[in-house]
Order: structure tokens, then C-alpha cells, then sequence
């Protein structure tokens, strides 16, 4: 369908109060367009070929769970006596953490006889406070992949350790003889303390040796610093006490290893403003949409090459510096931001991107200080990811590559990092390491790195392993391993002790070394808490020096932005079915990376949604498929990351295009002088955004901050067939607060992982047969060229007068004593009347049976307490009924009553903005029945009068810094 741009222009025009719409297609008003969004199932897709079908089956990709099946440690037998620990069915929890770039995401992890089932936030982290990200609740399915690497290789084929060992013997021997001379190691990202202590062992025996970091998408901030304070330092944001966030490309309630801590942090102020304690405003300045840009007071489009003029602007406004020309309207923009800020001085905040220029970076601590945010809402400590090794600073991939073509590197020793998929295109790293005689590479899959290296040994996962590292706070947390190893594999610090010539080095014993000056009842706490107490890193006092912007010239011609993708980062979860196939928080996007483009780019090129285009640079080209961004600077072209794998694993191989031959090492974040051309290719999409969708009615709800305060109000009891509801004790429910709602999709992966649900693929996905329970609506309003956002997530609304349970011809769909609209799986018998007469599309229905081809070992992941799901009935949220169910037992036990909050569905765990809330609405002091009682409360399509138990807040209006309402 060819988009008339001139028509939805006018359709927009002239319009009172707000437009809500889910895509561009639809404010075309096409009939065609409707037709689609009415179908049940609207994805018109070719049937999955069988080649296709087999790789997914043998990945295990449809089960929403993988399992081992390595080597058995020894003869299966049942228990003689059974241990006292184990009960079947009885959940234990240990505390742990998984590492992401380099950052410890401090989890609980559930374990079922020994396997480990789930991930939770550890509640006693004070950064995480129980949540977590999607990234974190897909790590168990990580742990359970069996394309993860197995056993150590040499040239491709399998090999021992010992092997291993007998090769590094070698190495060692001359590099003893060098002092080191010829050994280069690359790491990635670590704030590890352990395998810091062990690189400063390896210089002090090889004291001629190299070392190297890449991360691809770590940015510069550490190197900001450097300008700023003379020295590196982490820098930490307060959002709870910025009652006015200034933002400059700094996406940090996005995707990231610090999402967790930062949006927790920016929910706090976000509920006490929405309760009439003091503000909560954000401005964004980006080019290309963001979460954080989504959930902003204000967003302003600003072109990259524009954005250092923008920040000297306002640097002189705040007395630093001299003035730059602007045009006028975006001076009196700058003047209003700068009174703005000056009138919430120690109670602002101003923050800049990682990927933005250092100069732009080191100018904002700068005002910070000035403005007396430093110690208020911003503060600082010395670094957490580690950028010395004793007085040795450690290179980058450029330092690294230009080594190599001197021809100075002998043995290039590689730890977790992928750099021959990752490396800036410029640098032909993949080409340049060929040079190198001995290359060994370790982690977690034998990836593109992997099958060019002479070794790949197989690391542990976080799961399965001994080791340490820093949280978002700097806190140290132990990683200690939930259960046997699967596979062949060695932690990165039992590596790199083989490589030093250890015999049989240990994982817990090299953490335990490190952390020695504890005591063995004080290391035993920080194992059973997850972290070490008092050992977050305390702040330091630094003074900015003053601003000094670069002499730049503009760039001509398209600009392209460099990112990460949302789901999938930047490709190291490219195996993972429940990433893949997990919509992306804006365009609803699943099993493909686009191309991002501004609504003027579209429009000049004709283009929709879909179409292939290529993007060219300097005589290199990627091509992708097209996706129209609301909100994209008109110049600016959105390139993302994480796809075009060759050896991710059977499930993210050959998936989209890899964008690495345009960047390059000098500005890996920003390139200039682009060319996009339509090529006459349309792909085919699986998004989601217009499928179950409930556009048309009133089901996004604003409140002027003005108006937000005060109790629910009455409301008229309408007319109804049915019988009134009996009283009933409990009476669970659900409140789900759109104000605080960033859309990051924790929670419908938690649900996934909860609930046993199964990824479909692409092919089903089109179809618009994703089974996800809960669901992440993305509604815009206003013009398409600055659109707002709201995020509602739609699982079950568990009606007390439930359509479903009248249409449903074998009574498979049932009201439960405590309230809950419950499903009889052994009943269904898959006619998906039910589905037809849900108003809120919140069912799914099992097509295929994706189970049927297990082996057994794959069963491992799922949850026991969860019926696995066969063909042909209809899937549904249940409230975690399972968890009810314990709380209920436990409760039974002693005789009491379940405690408010004690049970926590999977979602309302994993929030990291805590924005949903449940419990007994029988209990008239409960935390859900004192959540729901304000001005803002409302029902989905109340007129229906289904009387749904899932019900929400309003999303809270507030006024720009210029006073125009947002």
C-alpha cells in the first residue's frame, strides 16, 4: 500500500484535543488498510519452507526453552534417600548476577531439582530493588542454548583441554624468553575484580605484553571525563531528585546495561510528582526516536551534526562560553531551556549520550557543576568497568589492529569479545587478524571471531560459573554457578589461568583469592545476599574545567546514526527466540533489524514500510528493509546493530544486514555524506503494531498535572444482563499505571519465562500468531513529524462479567473462586469462539504443537508448575495463578490469611518502574485498592460494562519548560 504523505498531513489538520494512532498506514484511512487491522489473524504470509522449519526445530527455538545436553557428570540412578533440600516441585532461590557489558545485573535465580527455571531481581541489591531488564530475564534461556559453544576446538575440530594446555605450554616457553614481547590480549568490557587481578599477574610475569578492550557500543564517556576532570570517572545520575532532565542523545531509560537501575531511579520521581511532591519533567534532544525520547515532557528533533551548536548555545546561555548562531526560534528555545534550568538549580539535570562528541560530554559536567547539580542529582565515582591494569592503560581495537599490521603481534588471546563481526568495517579486523601466527579466542559461542581463531575454547556462562563484578553502582557482586556445568567450558579467569600454565585452576577459589581480607562468615553472606556489603564505590570530589567546543565543519548529505538494537544489542542474544521474537519498544518490529528513516526521507523517495533500500558511504553499502520513524530529524538515517550473523547459532544466523562496513573506528556512532537508494524489493515484515490493536477507542487516557490529584470519583452502575458478581475473598486484581509505563518490555519476556510460552518465528509472527500473553501497545499522538508516545501493556483484564466465558461452547474458559477467568486446557477444544468474543484481543491460540519434537533434555528450562500447552487450545494471562497457589499453601500452613504483596506476578516483579500493582481488591486497605482509588483510575472500553479486574491510571500530562502543554 503506497502512502499518500499529503493525506495524512490533512488529516491531522485542524484536529481538537488528542489524535491516538498506532501506525502511519492508518491515518491514511485506506478501507484496505481497515480490513487488515479488523482480520483476525491480519499477516497474509508464504507457508514456512521445511529448511527452515528444521532449523528452528533443531534449535529448539518454538519451546520458549532450551536445554543442555552435554556430557551426563556420571550414572543416572533415583535417589536411595531422597536430600533433605530437594523437594520435588519446591522452588529454591540463590542469588547471583549476570553480566552485561561488563556490568553485574544482580538477579535471584529460581531452581527446580538442581535446573534453574527463572531470574528475578535481587531485592536486597539497592540498584536493582528486585527488577531487572528483558536482557536479564533471557539469560536462562542463554544458559539452556545448545548452540552454545561445547568443548574447546583447534581449527574447527573438537579437542581436549589438556590439548589446550600442551599448545599454551608452548607459547608460554617463548614468551618467557620475550618478557611477554608479542603477546596482545583483547577483553571485552569488565568491571571484574578477579580477572583485573589476574591481568595485573600476566604483566607481572610478561611484563612486555599488550592489552586491549572493545566493547562496540561502551561509547566514550570514561574519555569525556578525562577531558572534563582530568581523570576517568563513572558517572551517576540521581534521577529521583531531577525535578528537570535535560537531555542530549542520552537514551537512558533505553536498552543498556544500566536501564535497571536508571529507570527505577526516574520512576521514583515520576510517582512522588504524580502524588504532588515537587516536578518531574524531561526534555530530549535526539535525531532518532528513543525510549527515553518517547517518554520525555518535550522532544526536540535535532540533527547530529547540529547538536554541538546546541549545547554551546546553551553553555553560553548558562554564562560558559561564547554564543554560536542560531535560528531564531531555536534561540528562544535555548533561552527558555537556560531559565528553566537555572530555576531548578541543584534540582536539574543535564545529560549527554555516550556516543555524542567528548567535547558535547565534557561541556555538560561542566554545567552540571555550574549549576549546582554535582552531589544533588548527579554524582561521581572512580570508574567500574576497568580501563587500567595496574599503571597500564588498556589500548583500543584501533591500537590493536595497527599492531598487528606492524606486525608485532605473535599471539592475540581474545577474551569474550567478538570483534570479527563488531570491529568498525574501516579497520578490516577480520582480514588483519589472519597476520597473527597463534590466535586463541574464548566465549560462549564459536562465533565469527571463534571459527577464524587456531583455538576457540568454550567460557561458562554467568549461570554456570565462578566469578565477580560490579553492578550499576559499583557494589561487587558475587556470580556464583545454580547448577553443574553443561558443556566443556571455563570461566574467562580459569581461561586465562591455563594460559598462564595452571594445572587445574578453579573459578571459586581465583574469586575467593581476590576477596581474601574477607572472612569466611563475611564471605559466605556476600555468596547467600549476591553482593558485598559496603562495597559500592564511594564518591569523589572533581572540578570541571571549563567548556571548549571543537572547530567542526557540517557534514553534507545524509547523516547516519549507529545503534544498538533494542532487542538483541548488538548481536550476542541473536540466538535467543524470546529476544527475537520480542516486539522492539517503538516500531513493534520482530526477527529483523530496518533501516530507520525520517518521514521527509520517505517521502522524497516514496517509500513505506518494508521497502528494501540500500545506503551507501565512500563506495560501501548495506541494505536493508525501510521503516518510516515518527519523530526522525529529516536528515537522519537510523542504522541498527545485532544482525547479518553467520555464527550466532541456528536461530540468529542470516537474519538482516550487518552494518559494520560503514562504520568507522574515528566515529563509530555518526557518519556523514550518506546516499539512500529505493531498490525495487519490498521484504516482508513481522511487526506487531497493528495486530490486536484497540485503536478507535478510548483506551489512552492524559490528565493535566493540574488535575491529577484528588480520589476516584463516582460512577454511574450501567444497565446489565447479568447477575450480580457473588462477593468473593480473594478477589485478585491488577493496576497498571501508564504514567510510569517506559515500554521496555520486561515484562512480557518475565511472563515468557514464567508461563512456559513458546516463540512461533517469523513466518507465524506475520500471521499475527505471536502467543505472547502480555502485550506492549505503542499508541502516538499528534503530528507524525513530533509525535508523542504512550506505552499500554494488555494482558488479561480477568472480567467479573467476562464475553469469553458465554461464547465458549465446552464451558473451557470459567469464572475461578477468587475471581479469576481461568482456562480448562483438557476442555478446549480450539473452536477460538472464546478469542472472537474477547473485545480486548488478549487470547491466543495454539496452532501448531511445538513440543511434540522434544527431547526430553529440552524439557529442563519450564517451569514445573506450569501446564506445557499442547495443539489447539487457547492461551491466556492466568495472574500467575501458580504463584497464588504457593502463597495460598504457604499461608494454609500458618494458619493466616495471604499478607498483602506477598504474591508478585511475574511482570509486576520484573517492572523496573514498578507500574504495576496487584493484590486483593476483597481487602479494602490493600496496596492495589489504595492505588485505584485517584482521579485517574479507568477501565478499558468501560462502556462494555465487562467490569475487568485489570484496570489503569491515567498518563500525566505536564507542562513544557516553555509553558505550552505536552
Amino acid at each position: 500500500m503506497m502512502l499518500d504523505y499529503a493525506t495524512i498531513r490533512r488529516h491531522l489538520e485542524d484536529k481538537q484535543g488528542p489524535q491516538y494512532w498506532h501506525s502511519l498506514e492508518e491515518l491514511t484511512g485506506d478501507p484496505a488498510f481497515e480490513a487488515f487491522v479488523e482480520a483476525e489473524f491480519p499477516g497474509i504470509a508464504p507457508q514456512m519452507d521445511r529448511r527452515r522449519f528444521l532449523q528452528l526445530m533443531g534449535a529448539s527455538l518454538a519451546l520458549g526453552g532450551l536445554a543442555a545436553c552435554g556430557p551426563t557428570p556420571g550414572t543416572a540412578v533415583p535417589y536411595v534417600s531422597q536430600p533433605e533440600i530437594i523437594v520435588p516441585g519446591k522452588a529454591l532461590w540463590y542469588a547471583t548476577a549476570i553480566q552485561f557489558a561488563g556490568y553485574a545485573q544482580p538477579v535471584l535465580g529460581r531452581t527446580h531439582v538442581g535446573r534453574p527455571t527463572k531470574l528475578e531481581g535481587n531485592p536486597e541489591h539497592p540498584s536493582s530493588r528486585g527488577a531487572c531488564d528483558a536482557y536479564t530475564q533471557a539469560a536462562i534461556l542463554q544458559l539452556y542454548d545448545p548452540d552454545r559453544s561445547q568443548a574447546p576446538r583447534f581449527k574447527g575440530v573438537d579437542r581436549s583441554w589438556n590439548a589446550f594446555q600442551l599448545a599454551a605450554a608452548e607459547v608460554q616457553a617463548q614468551l618467557d624468553r620475550d618478557q611477554g614481547r608479542g603477546l596482545h590480549v583483547l577483553v571485552g568490557a569488565s568491571s571484574s575484580p578477579t580477572l583485573q587481578r589476574q591481568l595485573e599477574e600476566l604483566l607481572r610475569r610478561w611484563p612486555e605484553a599488550s592489552l586491549y578492550r572493545f566493547e562496540p557500543f561502551e561509547g566514550d564517556r570514561y574519555g569525556a571525563a578525562q577531558r572534563a576532570f582530568g581523570r576517568p570517572v563513572e558517572t551517576h545520575y540521581l534521577l529521583h531528585k531531577a525535578e528537570l532532565i535535560l537531555s542530549f542523545e542520552d537514551d537512558f531509560l533505553g536498552a543498556g546495561p544500566k536501564q535497571t537501575a536508571q529507570a527505577r531511579s526516574w520512576a521514583d520521581r515520576r510517582l512522588a510528582a504524580a502524588k504532588g511532591d515537587g516536578e518531574s519533567r524531561l526534555v530530549m534532544v535526539e535525531a532518532s526516536p528513543t525510549l527515553t525520547g518517547a517518554n520525555a515532557t518535550e522532544t526536540r528533533r535535532v540533527p547530529p551534526a547540529q547538536l554541538r551548536a546546541y549545547v554551546q548555545a546553551l553553555a553560553a546561555a548558562l554564562g560558559e562560553g561564547r554564543a554560536v548562531p542560531l535560528p531564531m526560534e531555536d534561540q528562544r528555545w535555548v533561552k527558555v531551556m537556560a531559565e528553566a534550568l537555572q530555576a531548578h538549580r541543584g534540582r536539574c539535570l543535564i545529560a549527554a549520550g555516550a556516543h555524542t562528541p567528548v567535547d558535547v560530554q565534557a561541556a555538560v559536567h561542566r554545567l552540571n557543576e555550574r549549576l549546582g547539580n554535582v552531589g544533588q542529582t548527579v554524582s561521581y565515582t572512580d570508574p567500574i568497568l576497568f580501563t587500567h591494569v595496574g599503571e597500564t592503560k588498556l589500548g583500543d581495537i584501533r591500537a590493536l589492529t595497527q599492531a598487528i599490521h606492524n606486525g608485532r603481534v605473535q599471539t592475540l588471546l581474545m577474551l569474550d569479545t567478538n570483534p570479527a563481526y563488531s570491529a568498525p568495517g574501516n579497520l578490516n579486523f577480520r582480514e588483519a587478524m589472519e597476520q597473527v601466527p597463534m590466535r586463541i579466542h574464548a566465549g560462549l559461542y564459536y562465533d565469527e571471531t571463534g571459527a577464524r581463531s587456531h583455538w576457540h575454547l568454550s567460557a561458562s556462562h554467568s549461570l554456570d560459573g565462578w566469578s565477580d563484578a560490579r553492578a550499576a553502582d559499583g557494589s561487587v557482586c558475587i556470580t556464583q554457578p545454580l547448577v553443574q556445568p553443561f558443556y566443556s567450558a571455563c570461566s574467562p579467569g580459569e581461561i586465562l589461568a591455563l594460559f598462564m600454565g595452571g594445572l587445574t585452576p578453579d573459578a571459586r577459589s581465583q574469586v575467593r583469592e581476590t576477596w581474601r581480607e574477607l572472612s569466611e562468615d563475611a564471605w559466605r553472606r556476600a555468596v547467600a545476599l549476591g553482593f558485598i556489603e559496603g562495597s559500592a564505590l564511594p564518591p569523589v570530589q572533581v572540578v570541571a574545567a571549563p567548556v571548549r567546543f571543537e572547530e567542526t565543519s557540517m557534514g553534507s548529505g545524509l547523516e547516519i546514526q549507529f545503534r544498538p538494537d533494542p532487542c538483541i544489542w548488538d548481536g550476542r542474544f541473536a540466538n535467543l527466540g524470546w529476544l527475537q521474537e520480542l516486539p522492539k519498544p517503538l516500531t513493534k518490529l520482530t526477527w529483523e533489524n530496518s533501516i530507520g528513516i525520517s518521514l521527509a526521507i520517505a517521502e522524497q523517495n516514496r517509500l513505506i514500510n518494508g521497502d528494501m533500500v540500500s545506503v551507501t558511504i565512500e563506495g560501501r553499502t548495506v541494505e536493508g528493509p525501510a521503516w518510516v520513524m515518527p519523530g526522525q530529524a529529516d536528515t537522519v538515517i537510523t542504522l541498527f546493530a545485532g544482525y547479518g550473523r553467520e555464527r550466532s547459532g541456528r536461530v540468529g544466523n542470516a537474519i538482516g544486514y550487518n552494518y559494520a562496513a560503514l562504520r568507522i573506528a574515528d566515529s563509530p556512532w555518526v557518519r556523514s555524506g550518506a546516499t539512500l537508494t529505493r531498490l525495487d524489493q519490498q521484504a516482508s515484515l513481522a511487526f506487531t503494531q497493528m495486530q490486536h490493536t484497540l485503536i478507535g477507542h478510548d483506551v489512552v487516557r492524559h490528565i493535566p498535572r493540574e488535575h491529577a490529584l484528588g480520589p476516584a470519583p463516582e460512577k454511574p452502575e450501567l444497565s446489565t444482563l447479568y447477575p450480580p458478581p457473588p462477593e468473593r475473598e480473594p478477589a485478585w486484581g491488577m493496576l497498571i499505571d501508564t504514567d510510569q509505563c517506559i515500554g521496555c518490555n520486561a515484562c512480557v519476556i518475565a511472563c515468557q519465562a514464567e508461563n512456559n510460552i513458546a516463540v512461533v518465528g517469523k513466518e507465524q509472527v506475520v500471521k499475527g500468531r505471536v502467543m505472547h500473553w502480555l502485550r506492549v501497545d505503542h499508541y502516538y499522538d499528534g503530528s507524525p513529524l513530533d509525535p508523542k508516545s504512550t506505552f499500554l501493556p494488555v494482558p488479561c483484564m480477568h472480567c467479573e462479567k467476562a464475553p469469553c466465558e458465554v461464547g465458549c461452547p465446552v464451558n473451557a474458559t470459567v469464572h475461578g473462586p477468587d475471581g479469576l477467568n481461568e482456562m480448562i486446557y483438557n476442555r478446549c477444544i480450539g473452536t477460538r469462539t472464546c478469542s472472537s468474543y474477547c473485545p480486548y484481543k488478549v487470547r491466543r491460540f495454539n496452532w501448531y504443537n511445538w513440543t511434540d519434537e522434544d527431547e526430553p533434555s529440552i524439557q529442563a528450562l519450564r517451569n514445573p508448575n506450569v501446564t506445557v500447552r499442547a495443539r489447539g487450545v487457547m492461551e491466556k494471562c492466568t495472574y500467575c495463578v501458580q504463584r497464588i497457589s504457593e502463597a495460598r499453601i504457604e499461608a494454609k500452613k500458618d494458619n493466616r490469611s495471604i499478607a498483602d504483596g506477598e504474591v508478585k506476578t511475574a511482570c509486576q516483579q520484573t517492572c523496573p518502574v514498578q507500574a504495576i500493582v496487584f493484590g486483593d481488591l476483597s481487602q479494602k486497605n490493600s496496596t492495589v485498592n489504595k492505588a485505584k482509588d485517584s482521579v485517574r483510575h479507568y477501565a478499558l472500553l468501560e462502556e462494555l460494562n465487562t467490569k475487568p479486574k485489570t484496570t489503569y491510571l491515567a498518563a500525566i500530562r505536564d507542562q513544557e519548560p516553555g509553558g505550552q502543554s505536552a
